[in-house]
């Protein structure tokens, strides 16, 4: 029996997101957190990294950002993105698994 799943979307050849670098201020350990949504695991960003992207957000609104600091809001910017794209595949992979079991 295969793994594959048979839906369009499936079919449809994906982008996924090429991240070139990772903020500097990304704590090594303790940046992400595995929590549970209708049984399907799901990563998100700890209070921390939320914190570090408010403060960045706050700069950029006062128009106090440095150059670095843009680069690293870009960055948690395209993280976000890949975080998204992560969690999506993985509910649609668990919800099309659920799928097939009950069909």
């Amino acid at each position: 029996m295969s793994n594959r799943v048979e839906t369009n979307e499936a079919n449809q050849l994906l982008a996924v997101p090429c991240l070139n670098a990772l903020p500097a201020s990304l704590p090594g350990g303790g940046a992400f957190e595995l929590v549970l949504e209708q049984k399907v695991p799901i990563l998100r960003a700890t209070e921390a990294v939320h914190a570090r992207v408010e403060e960045l957000l706050a700069k950029n609104r006062a128009g106090n950002l440095t150059e670095a600091e843009t680069l690293e809001l870009d960055q948690y910017e395209e993280l976000d993105d890949y975080l998204s794209l992560h969690n999506r595949l993985t509910r649609n992979l668990f919800l099309a698994q659920q799928d097939s079991l009950s069909g």
